[in-house]
């Protein structure tokens, strides 16, 4: 499954990084700590928080992540945006709490540790 997919099936919003959205989606995980994301982050998974703030972007490249989804409707930064724009990093929203996301991820079949 592809972030394209995703966004499609589940309305995302996307703030940044369009050029990053065809990009495979292996799994999820969600943390609001950039240590734990860090720690147990995998390479290709979708990072749900509700962090909006650069460092979300600067981790999420250090760790490969797919793409993040920012929730509860909470808007990047502008200075996120640019980074992410840069960094071609999928930046996406919902107003959908963690939970209800997280659901409606694992009906689309992504799971969270591998």
């Amino acid at each position: 499954m592809t972030l394209s997919d995703i966004v499609r099936q589940l309305e995302l919003k996307v703030h940044a990084g369009r050029g990053g959205l065809d990009r495979p989606v292996a799994g999820a995980y969600i943390g609001d700590l950039m240590s734990d994301v860090m720690a147990h982050g995998r390479k290709d998974d979708l990072w749900i928080t509700i962090q909006i703030h650069p460092n979300v972007v600067a981790v999420a490249v250090l760790k490969d992540l797919a793409g993040v989804i920012i929730t509860n409707g909470r808007e990047p930064s502008e200075d996120t945006v640019r980074q992410s724009e840069e960094q071609r990093l999928p930046l996406l929203g919902t107003s959908l709490g963690a939970f209800e996301l997280s659901g409606r991820l694992h009906q689309l079949g992504l799971r969270g540790a591998r």
